[in-house]
């Protein structure tokens, strides 16, 4: 099914609005300021698309995702469509079979299908946002290829083991083999006949084989190949003949390990080329819904609404801004408000003259008209009252500006007739014509005569026009015809500054005069322009300027009354937010009470396994009083496990994720999954593996995921605070040690760590053969050797730990 798009096959202007009127009224300007709200770079192309002067079939639907889009906004924060990549140079690249995609590359494509999951979620509740939904019900969950590419590649761009059986048992036999060089290597550092030939007791890599550093004047006691040498000559990197074998044999793994790697990425390259067409058609949908929340985000910055659409021929723009008076070009609001103006034509008036003093606002007037017009026209909400009324004319005239062009040798005066002539030839009753400054340019009586020879054309072919002027003579043009209208933009003779208001029904004043007067010139200047006035000039000024008063006075009380309606509603607003914040306070409470819950439990299991301990140590006859006392704390903890852990509050998982965070029911403890296969999932829970049933376990709202490269452990009620991974033996006789290091061992696996050191230091080394023939016989124990020179090197014994 295809909807229809804001902007469909509207890659250039319509014949019918020259660029140069989109330039005049800064739709542009406006394109720009949009683009900015858009999050990627597939949206911020749809928006710079986006042009005027739509069918209403395609606006109509188009404004109505924008404000659906700013409702879900509002109540559910920014969609999630930053993982929404540019996917065309990759697309481009897996066309052929066999292509190769690089890890990277893999990734956008995982990003960008997981966002096309995500977004069909946020805008899927069709009673919420129904145009939205079915805008979104196109998008391509293609989970199969976002889950294989996952599982296979890390965040970092690395293939990761879970890629397949195969590259997992190359991993491990790698890692085997090369535990198995190191402790060769080690063991023979430690040979006391080789005790000088060493420069370092340390077991380093040259050329992906493991070396020794053997002093040069010692070569001859290493029998080996020479890999490297130090900067100074002294020191040897030499390559024993006892593990030459298991070097060759690790470097073969790792080219089989290459090889698997590299079939891997072909294999998801291929699934990339299959689903081409599926991506594809995602970005494009993704990008749309881009220049929704992009559009919808400036609708809530600047209140704006989309208008009713009309039938009827007519424009009513209620309290309606400039766009770019109120937002500067970088989407931050501008320090000053704009001052909002009501905008009509079309009920009372075909023809529309706004006249007034200079810098009085005329031009934003007409300016805004039109730019809000064009908005609209294109599917973008303006900032208007919600009960506006717009008409979809299909051609748009605007001259506004000079329009002065040497290379063309003409004047401004000329420029204007141009732009005039193309008007005439073209206007209709479906035009919409905005005609700024009106008969200036040129002497002001064969101006005016030809601006109302213009607008008798405009009127006679049905055309809707607004026209601002100083002419007099095109001012009582309104008093001469039906359905042409005065408008006079409000200016406040005190403080010389404009209002920006309109005045429907009274031309205004140029106010020339007043203001030269205001400025300071001098007085007998001013009583003699008076006089080439005339009387009846003089009367009519003071008339306008008294209706210009009155209107004034009548706007100040209205702005009172709008002021308190809005004090009381923003005292409601107020009692609504205090509600709000004791429910969240609440909420907090009473979460803070589920957390002191738990720590509690948490402390009386970990006293239970501190008396199991000692219970195991004195015997059952010394027991009994801890028995008794586990007792007690069994029940304590009973009575806490309800506030501590909560019975499930959400169904079984329907599908997981490798890596995703989830509840074990039964055992109240987090594991994180490592595999799931049908209705069954492998997890690792205190460093076991369990398989469980999916109706065993529950999934965290919202959903929680292991941090990348951590490894994840079920929660612990045990602390480790009073825990050290090091003990120091050294000066303890043999039978006092053993037991600390079995202790060590212990409490080691308790709290979960893999890895300890014993300090014993080096003497005779009776201690360190007691611990080392001790960890050898310990089956929680998995490897040991010396620590590195840095670390206290044979001093000191790194353990390794598994499970016990």
């Amino acid at each position: 099914m295809v909807v229809p798009s804001l902007n469909s096959g509207a890659d250039r202007p319509p014949e019918r609005l020259r660029d140069s009127s989109l330039r005049a009224l800064e739709f542009d300007k406006l394109i720009d300021l949009l683009a900015t709200f858009t999050v990627t770079p597939p949206g911020r192309r749809f928006v710079e698309r986006l042009r005027p002067l739509r069918p209403r079939i395609e606006v109509e639907p188009a404004l109505q995702r924008v404000m659906e889009a700013r409702a879900l906004l509002e109540a559910q924060g920014a969609p999630p469509l930053g993982g929404s990549a540019d996917l065309a140079a990759i697309l481009d690249q897996s066309r052929a079979v066999g292509s190769f995609l690089p890890p990277a590359a893999l990734l956008l494509v995982a990003d960008s299908a997981e966002a096309a999951q995500a977004c069909r979620r946020y805008f899927g509740n069709v009673g919420q946002s129904p145009l939205l939904a079915e805008l979104a019900s196109g998008l391509e969950p293609l989970t199969d290829l976002s889950r294989a590419i996952r599982r296979s590649i890390g965040s970092g761009g690395e293939v990761r083991d879970e890629a397949s059986w195969q590259l997992a048992d190359l991993r491990q036999q790698s890692k085997n083999l090369r535990q198995s060089l190191r402790t060769a290597l080690e063991s023979l550092l430690q040979r006391g006949d080789l005790a000088g030939a060493f420069q370092d007791q340390i077991v380093t890599e040259r050329n992906g084989r493991y070396v020794v550093p053997v002093r040069a004047d010692h070569r001859g006691q290493v029998k080996g190949f020479i890999h490297d040498e130090s900067a100074s000559g002294q020191t040897l990197f030499i390559e024993p003949e006892q593990v030459l074998e298991r070097n060759n044999q690790l470097q073969s793994l790792l080219r089989a390990e290459q090889r698997e790697i590299e079939r891997i990425l072909l294999a998801l390259a291929e699934q990339v080329r299959q689903q081409r067409a599926a991506l594809a058609a995602n970005q494009a949908l993704l990008a749309q819904l881009d220049g929704c929340a992009a559009l919808a985000r400036f609708a809530r910055l600047t209140d704006a609404v989309a208008p009713q659409l009309t039938d009827k021929r007519q424009l009513e723009l209620e309290q309606a801004r400039h766009p770019l008076l109120l937002l500067q070009l970088d989407g931050t609001p501008r320090s000053q408000p704009a001052v909002a103006v009501d905008l009509r034509l079309g009920r009372d008036s075909d023809t529309l003259i706004i006249s007034g003093p200079n810098t009085g606002g005329k031009s934003v007037a007409l300016k805004t008209l039109g730019l809000l017009f064009l908005m609209v026209s294109a599917g973008i909400p303006v900032p208007c009252a919600p009960h506006s009324r717009v008409y979809l004319f299909r051609r748009v005239f605007a001259d506004i500006g000079d329009a002065q062009s040497i290379e063309s040798d003409l004047s401004t005066f000329s420029g204007h007739l141009v732009r005039l002539r193309r008007i005439l030839r073209a206007a209709d009753s479906q035009s919409l014509v905005l005609l700024d400054e009106a008969g200036t340019g040129t002497d002001p009586a064969e101006g005016g005569a030809l601006a109302l020879a213009v607008l008798d054309h405009l009127r006679g072919c049905g055309a809707r026009t607004v026209v601002t002027t100083h002419l007099n003579l095109i001012k009582g043009y309104a008093y001469l015809h039906p359905r042409v209208q005065n408008a006079a933009v409000e200016f406040d003779p005190d403080t010389l500054a404009p209002t920006y208001r309109l005045h429907y029904g009274v031309p205004g004043a140029s106010s020339a005069l007043t203001i030269a007067r205001r400025l300071g010139l001098p007085a007998r200047v001013l009583q003699r322009a008076e006089e080439y006035l005339g009387s009846q000039e003089r009367d009519s000024l003071a008339v306008v300027e008294r209706l210009n008063a009155l209107y004034s006075e009548l706007t100040g009380q209205r702005e009172e009354t709008a002021r308190l309606l809005g004090q009381a509603r923003l005292e409601r607003d107020k009692r609504r937010q205090l509600l709000e914040a004791f429910e969240r306070q609440r909420g907090s409470l009473l979460e803070r009470a589920r957390r002191q819950a738990e720590q509690t439990v948490s402390e009386t299991r970990q006293k239970m396994r501190e008396l199991l301990r000692q219970a195991r140590e004195l015997g059952a006859a010394g027991g009994r009083e801890q028995a008794a006392l586990m007792q007690q704390l069994h029940q304590q903890a009973a009575e806490l496990r309800p506030l501590a852990s909560p019975a499930r509050q959400a169904p079984a998982p329907q599908e997981l994720k490798a890596g995703e965070l989830v509840r074990v029911v039964a055992l109240d403890a987090e594991a994180e999954v490592l595999r799931c296969s049908g209705t069954q999932a492998e997890l690792s829970v205190q460093g076991k593996r369990l398989r469980l049933p999916l109706t065993a376990l529950e999934a965290f709202r919202p959903r929680r995921f292991a941090a990348s490269g951590a490894p994840v452990r079920a929660r612990r009620p045990e602390g480790r605070d009073d825990f050290s991974p090091q003990i120091n033996l050294i000066g303890c006789r043999v039978e006092e040690a053993l037991p600390q290091v079995e202790r060590l061992i212990d409490d080691a696996l308790l709290h979960n760590w893999r890895q300890v050191s014993v300090v014993h230091g080096h003497g005779s080394g009776v201690l360190r053969q007691a611990i080392q023939q001790l960890l050898a016989g310990h089956r929680a124990v998995t490897a040991f050797h010396a620590a590195d020179t840095a670390q206290g090197g044979t001093g000191v014994t790194l353990i390794e730990l598994g499970d016990a």
